[in-house]
């Protein structure tokens, strides 16, 4: 299986099997969508055979643009990286070159770069400035994994099936027709007054947001077009969702890594919301088997059984 290469605010692996429980059992079969990409765990659990990913910031889509069509370039590249402060610095310094001075760098060494920021910044966040600089500081870990080569080429293996987009997630409202499959993981709405995932983009994702992405889905609906869609839960995110009939809401907990705050860290519940029918669905049992190995068996035999 492929696995994220990024880490992300936000990231979905621990919610893998309530999401995969939400999915058609034929989810292999149909085409897929994901326009809030992030660290992108989701679809590399899947490995879709078609579809499309998009994500509002370029610097995140450059560098899966580079792992699906230069990985070994980017290998190599990266493996000139080392965990050490003022080399940090240095490199976030040329990062941030394109940003502040208009210095365009490879697209390679971009992605490099972006890489190894990742792997070695202040728990692992992706952070930027009004400008659109990144501004995380050092992470000082004890010997990371910078170049984690196995899963890079894994990961270009899925993306090959893959277009890949930047801008905003109204595309998929055109892009998706009738039994397409489209999950959904846009910023979250802020849990209090200081919790922020938008920090990623120099671009707020507020609630009028929120509020146009619940009218994309009800047009996706419309299309009879397969959505899941993830979500803080909160009482704006109900309300939201609870006026769009047909849809089903469920609270599930996970545990929220990346966080400045240490005491912003630890348990926390989302919503997931869904229009796909429940009699076709993957269910609970079925998804905590396909989380360690989705080729299994039962599908096909479901399948035929239906059949």
């Amino acid at each position: 299986m492929a696995e994220p290469i990024l880490k992300w605010a936000g990231g979905k692996r621990e919610l893998l099997p309530e999401i995969i429980s939400f999915l058609p059992l034929d989810f292999r079969e149909r085409r897929f969508h994901e326009p809030f990409f992030g660290g992108g765990a989701v679809a590399f659990w899947m490995e879709p055979i078609s579809g499309t990913i998009n994500d509002i910031n370029p610097r995140l889509m450059r560098f899966y643009e580079v792992v699906r069509d230069h990985v070994d370039e980017l290998i190599e590249d990266a493996k000139g990286h080392v965990s050490e402060k003022d080399y940090y610095y240095e490199c976030r310094r040329e990062f941030n070159k394109s940003i502040l001075e208009g210095e365009e760098l490879d697209k390679v060494r971009e992605a490099s770069l972006l890489l190894f920021l990742n792997k070695t910044a202040y728990n692992g966040l992706y952070r930027v400035n009004k400008k659109g600089a990144f501004n995380v500081p050092f992470g000082k870990y004890q010997n990371p994994t910078i170049v984690p080569e196995e899963r890079l080429r894994k990961a270009s293996e899925v993306l090959r099936n893959l277009e890949i987009k930047v801008g905003d997630f109204e595309y998929v409202r055109k892009e998706a027709r009738a039994g397409d499959l489209v999950y959904l993981d846009p910023p979250y709405q802020p849990v209090s007054e200081t919790a922020d995932f938008t920090a990623y983009s120099s671009q707020g994702f507020g609630f009028d947001e929120q509020k146009k992405l619940r009218d994309l889905c009800l047009g996706l609906h419309k299309k009879r077009v397969l959505f899941v869609l993830s979500n803080s839960w909160t009482q704006p995110m109900r309300e939201l969702y609870d006026k769009a009939s047909g849809f089903e809401i469920k609270r599930v907990e996970a545990h929220r890594f990346i966080s400045c705050d240490a005491s912003g860290r630890g348990k926390i519940h989302e919503i997931l919301v869904t229009n796909v029918p429940r009699r076709s669905r993957v269910g609970r049992k079925k998804a905590s088997v396909f989380v360690t190995d989705p080729y299994q068996q039962v599908l096909t035999e479901y399948t035929q059984a239906e059949s």
